[in-house]
């Protein structure tokens, strides 16, 4: 065999190599940021591949194409709903996000009133303002794993709310008998 013959089996064995070295790397890492930060600064992380964590709420309506679209809150809320003794604490911090319909088998109910949604990690591709969606922003996601669990919860009454409520309908109901009395009586 010829130095000319090995040296081209030796380039063939090389290009061979870094083909398959490319072609099965690993994806991209994804990068953790917050839905707040995709918010503010989308245009800085569009096409790159994040990881988000929070609360699938709203609805799992408009299946498209093989894909759930749905809505992820990341905000004080998911940790602690008022309807759980949690306090107001600001609005709702969400983006919109399309999810492979597969991934959201067996999920509990998104998260509404009266229901804490599942909590979340998906992984995606950030889409800001993209032109094939008539500019809009969302996460077209690729791995959801599941951290905990939906719940429904249950709300107590609000005693003093109906303590209240029952005496203005009782003070109410006597003023307008006394003043029926009095008009009775001249």
């Amino acid at each position: 065999m010829g130095e000319g013959s090995l040296m081209r089996r030796l380039l063939t064995l090389a290009a061979s190599a870094t083909f398959l070295v490319v072609l099965l790397a690993p994806p991209a890492l994804a990068i953790d940021v917050t839905a707040k930060e995709l918010i503010d600064d989308g245009a800085e992380y569009d096409g790159m591949t994040v990881t988000v964590v929070g609360e699938l709420i709203g609805d799992y309506g408009q299946r498209r194409g093989g894909y759930t679209w749905t809505q992820l809150n990341e905000d004080p809320y998911v940790v602690e709903p008022i309807a759980r003794d949690g306090r107001p604490a600001g609005g709702n911090i969400g983006i919109g996000v399309m999810v492979p319909s597969p991934l959201m088998e067996g999920l509990d109910a998104p998260g509404r009133y009266r229901q804490v949604g599942p909590l979340v990690s998906l992984t995606g591709v950030w889409k800001y303002h993209d032109p094939a969606r008539h500019g809009e922003s969302f996460l077209h996601v690729a791995e959801l794993t599941l951290v905990r669990r939906g719940e429904a919860l249950s709300e107590p009454p609000d005693w003093a709310a109906l303590i209240g409520g029952a005496a203005l309908m009782v003070g109410g109901a006597l003023m307008l008998y006394a003043r029926r009395r009095s008009e009775q009586s001249t």
